[in-house]
């Protein structure tokens, strides 16, 4: 089967570890040096409408792809890290909580 970019960023990115929705692909990482793919990447979710900020981004190795569906792609990314609170996000948890 063959993707294009568009094709692929159409398709959502499923973890198979433990059934997360991490988004949609937004670019890729390529070789030049050898012409192929070496990473996809999910641009980090903004949290309370990037009043807060945003999460990391989620590069996702190609190793890692289980299955390109027609809808989906299935992933297994045991440790999806996401960005530490930051000093801004605790002063606003602070004041609304």
């Amino acid at each position: 089967m063959e993707c294009t970019l568009r094709d692929l960023r159409s398709k959502e990115v499923i973890n198979i570890y433990n059934g997360e929705r991490l988004g949609f692909i937004d670019d890729i990482r390529f070789n030049t040096e050898d012409n192929s793919v070496m990473t996809f990447i999910i641009y980090g979710r903004e949290r309370l409408f990037g009043i807060l900020g945003k999460q990391n981004d989620i590069t996702i190795d190609c190793s890692q792809i289980h299955l390109v569906g027609e809808e989906t792609i299935l992933v297994s990314v045991k440790d999806v890290v996401y960005e530490e609170s930051s000093e801004k996000h605790q002063l606003l948890h602070k004041f609304f909580t």
